[in-house]
């Protein structure tokens, strides 16, 4: 996801300075034949400070939490350095600090940040210098792909894009649930605008129609002629693309004024905050797609849960187990490769890699091709999940 962030290319004068300085290829990126025993240094530039470091500071912890237990392990190929960096939430700070962590500190993979826009600011330096990064949960559309439509090589992704997930909850709100007329609500963002877009495109070639449509800004509080419009309206289900800071809003105001269809979201609704927000009272017949639930847990991912709250004093989110994922996909990919650079990228794009928030391998935009989850809300409590495969 995440975070209130749009591709933006700009960067400090350090920065600047600072990518001037390894433009010829030099630092980590040129890459090198890997020996058992080497020390390898994995870079984490995340959002540990600002707006967006509740984010940044779970996938910090997650990351590090798979290094340290490679690190601990006897069949562990290579020694494994941290080297990390806090971007601040900040796209000029994202691209310096990516470039401190290849030119300075040597690192071979780069893992972060957060959000979109941080994720992106990376993508040039990363590649210029031959050293992978993967964000764990840069959602925006086409954010691995330049102005030019061209992916950058060396800018990996595992979480599915905002388009991916509008699609599976449009196939689920028809297919499953038999809803066929659809209202929507949508933050005005570019994540907003990548869910809805998909959303009504899927939705529509199956049969169902949209019935009406609304917006709001960041930080609307009061959406009370939103929904007294939308009440007018004869529609089956209530799509809404945005974050739950506003969505649990929301639904209390539509659930409030009698509103008792299927509310369906995205992956913004992933916070504790939402119940508090909506009251766990309104928050049944609720829905919203995810990569990650604790329902029906695996033998890996309950280790997973019990490490993490015992290092860290408190449950992982959705965020803390990409960057897991994230963490070990870099480890697997430095085994199987042995060397870095080109090397390591290339095998990268081949990989077969499985995880706690899913199986997947990479399209030619270097995105996951991964099931969705479709996560079902009784009284705020998760109580059903349901994989979705995106038809294409």
């Amino acid at each position: 996801m995440k975070g209130r962030v749009f591709k933006v290319f700009t960067s400090s004068a350090l920065a600047v300075g600072l990518l001037a300085g390894c433009s010829s290829g030099g630092g980590a990126g040129a890459g090198k034949t890997l020996a058992d025993g080497d020390t390898v240094t994995i870079g984490l530039n995340f959002e540990l400070s600002g707006g967006t470091a509740s984010y940044g500071t779970a996938e910090y912890n997650g990351a590090k939490l798979a290094i340290d237990q490679y690190n601990a392990s006897d069949d562990a190929k290579y020694k494994i350095e941290i080297a990390e960096q806090d971007n601040k939430g900040d796209n000029a700070e994202s691209t310096t600090a990516a470039t401190r962590l290849i030119t300075e500190d040597g690192a071979s993979i780069l893992i972060g940040p957060a959000t979109s826009g941080t994720s992106i600011a990376t993508y040039q330096v990363s590649s210029d210098n031959a050293v992978p990064v993967i964000s764990p949960s840069a959602t925006q559309i086409d954010a691995t792909t330049n102005d030019n439509g061209e992916t950058y090589p060396y800018a990996f992704r595992i979480c599915f894009e905002d388009s991916y997930q509008g699609a599976a909850m449009a196939q689920y709100a028809y297919d499953t649930l038999g809803v066929k007329k659809a209202a929507i609500i949508n933050e005005v963002s570019d994540y907003g605008q990548g869910l809805v877009s998909t959303f009504k495109d899927v939705f529509t070639e199956k049969g169902g129609e949209v019935v009406a449509e609304q917006s709001y800004n960041s930080g609307d509080t009061d959406f009370a002629s939103i929904l007294t419009d939308m009440k007018s309206k004869d529609f089956d289900v209530l799509y809404i693309a945005g974050y739950y800071q506003e969505a649990g809003l929301i639904i209390k105001q539509a659930r409030d004024m009698g509103i008792d269809t299927p509310i369906i979201g995205a992956d913004g609704f992933e916070s504790e905050v939402l119940s508090q927000l909506a009251g766990a009272d309104n928050l049944s017949n609720t829905y919203y797609t995810t990569c990650y639930t604790t329902l029906n847990a695996s033998d890996e991912l309950t280790n997973f849960i019990d490490s993490y709250t015992e290092e860290y004093g408190e449950a992982p989110n959705m965020f803390s187990a990409l960057a897991y994922d994230s963490a070990n996909l870099a480890l697997q990919a430095l085994e199987e490769a042995g060397a870095t650079g080109e090397e390591l990228k290339n095998t990268l794009e081949g990989i077969e890699f499985s995880g706690i928030t899913g199986s997947f391998t990479f399209d030619d935009t270097h995105s996951p091709i991964k099931t969705v989850m479709i996560v079902e809300l009784e009284n705020g409590v998760q109580t059903a999940a349901t994989e979705v495969e995106v038809e294409q």
